[in-house]
Order: structure tokens, then sequence, then C-alpha cells
């Protein structure tokens, strides 16, 4: 018995509604093989979603660590900045309160001029050097921050593939 001469009988919900077939498709193949055909592949599909599923399950979840690892490391950064900060603002206030002593002993205004003047300069090169060190503190927190990210980011996306 070939193909051609099947006959299949489909059952449609529908009451006094009965379907035969006894053509083929196009690519050879009966009417009743494609239902098969397209269950086999949908069951493929869904395994494959339900792994993909689970692979991106467990890499969430550990994205979701991630934070937790870098809020530690970045809140110790910003605490030494934070102490930084305060040393620099010390130091400030111990150099405006030898400027004022020294400018109570002042005599005439042309020391009290050369007195402003030795000051403003030591200032700006106290700010300047205090704002290095900030900026590399700073970076120096960013890079700690931002590095474990990066690698976990990295390891986590690399298991998932």
């Amino acid at each position: 018995m070939n193909d051609a001469n099947v006959k299949v009988k489909v059952n449609d919900p529908r009451p006094n509604a009965k379907v035969q077939a006894s053509e083929k498709q196009g690519f050879d193949m009966p009417l009743f093989a494609m239902p098969g055909i397209f269950r086999g592949i949908a069951e493929q599909n869904v395994v494959r979603a339900r792994d993909n599923f689970e692979k991106v399950r467990a890499a969430s979840g550990q994205i979701a660590d991630i934070p937790r690892e870098t809020y530690s490391t970045n809140a110790k950064g910003a605490a030494d900045y934070g102490v930084k900060v305060i040393e620099i603002s010390g130091c400030n206030a111990n150099s405006a309160f030898d400027f004022l002593t020294n400018l109570l002993d002042t005599r005439s205004l042309s020391e009290i001029i050369g007195l402003s003047a030795t000051q403003s300069r030591k200032n700006f090169e106290a700010a300047s050097a205090q704002n290095r060190e900030l900026w590399v503190l700073a970076q120096k927190v960013a890079t700690e921050t931002a590095e474990p990210i990066k690698k976990s980011f990295a390891r986590v996306l690399q298991k998932a593939s």
C-alpha cells in the first residue's frame, strides 16, 4: 500500500463535520504526518526554552548578588574619602587660625599685605595638593568598585552562554 492510497478521517469537534484527506501535501508528505513533525519541533523548542530560562534565572540570581558585594567596597571607599575630607578641613581650619594669629601680631599695612600674599600662596598650593589627593582617592574608589562588577558580569554571562 502506498501513501497515495491512504485515506485519513479527521474528527472535527463540530457535529456532522467529517473531513477526509487523501491527497499528499507539497514536499511528498502525507497530510497526517505534518502534525507529528510540528509536535516534535514544538517539543524541542519547549525543552530549549526551559533550559534557557533556567540559565537566565541562575544568572539573574548571581547578578543580584553583585551589588551586595560591591556595596561594601564602595562603602569603605566612601568612608576613606570622607575621612580625607575631614582631615583636609582640619588642616585648612588650622591654617586659617594661624593666619589670624599672625595677622593680630602685625604693626603696619605692608606687613598685612605681605602676610596676606603669603597666606594666599600657601592656600592655593594646599588646595591644589588636596584636590589631587581627593581626585586620586576618588579614582581608586571608582576602580575598586567597578572592577568586581565587570569581572562578575563577565563570569555570569560566560556561564549563561
